[in-house]
């Protein structure tokens, strides 16, 4: 029975570990997309509500007309208590807008807002202040969805607002050093994303300035990563 076991043991594969890097030395960050979804519903395409106007009236003209006195039947049976309540819906357009306040998230109603800060960040050149990401680079976390958690918690300070979108990364890209700037090491950046749950504000901290930016806005922040950006982001 031993013989048996040790035999069996000795056929089996041994345990793989999370592996931090695909070469010695290079590291891997974790750096999460936080986003705020639309707080209102978009305003509809013209070329949208033009068909739908359109499928409208073609649907009118082949309706079934029912008798009158079906209508007036449903208007004697209302009773006294039904009423219409007379609200005025909130402006689309908020001070913020009127003052492009991006640290603001009252902002941009209707769309997608992503989290960027202004501060110094593993890769920056010459340890130079950057826009980036909230991210960290990895250590001795169990997982790398841990080391992002870390990362944005570091930012806002709590978590009990945010709602991360599965547990792997929906993205990656390899950073290299360049003619331009040589002297950046060489790492691998992984994204995960994170929504904003039932709250406005928060507090962000641990660096110089902050922006939530629209996807066309945040092209603005990294030009040369644009194409990338396009195809990452769907909004």
């Amino acid at each position: 029975m031993r013989r048996t076991l040790t035999s069996l043991a000795r056929s089996l594969p041994p345990a793989r570990g999370f592996s931090t890097s695909a070469s010695e030395g290079e590291k891997i960050v974790a750096s999460v997309l936080f986003e705020r979804l639309p707080v209102v519903v978009p305003k509809i395409d013209p070329v949208v509500y033009a068909f739908q106007e359109f499928s409208f009236r073609w649907r009118q003209q082949y309706r079934r007309k029912y008798p009158e006195e079906i209508f007036k039947r449903s208007e004697e049976r209302r009773g006294k208590g039904d009423y219409q309540i007379d609200y005025t819906p909130a402006p689309r357009i908020t001070e913020a807008d009127k003052n492009n306040d991006r640290r603001s998230l009252n902002r941009a109603l209707d769309r997608r807002l992503y989290l960027l800060l202004y501060g110094t960040t593993y890769g920056a050149p010459d340890g130079k202040p950057v826009w980036h990401f909230p991210e960290k680079v990895y250590g001795s976390e169990e997982t790398l969805r841990k080391c992002a958690e870390s990362a944005l918690e570091s930012v806002i300070g709590d978590l009990s607002h945010t709602y991360f979108v599965g547990n792997a990364p929906f993205a990656h890209m390899v950073i290299q050093p360049t003619e331009n700037e040589p002297d950046i090491p060489s790492f691998k950046r992984f994204f995960f994303k994170s929504q904003v749950i039932a709250t406005n504000k928060y507090n962000i901290r641990k660096c110089n300035d902050h922006v939530w930016v629209t996807k066309a806005e945040l092209v603005e922040y990294f030009p040369q990563q644009a194409e990338f950006l396009n195809k990452m982001i769907i909004s």
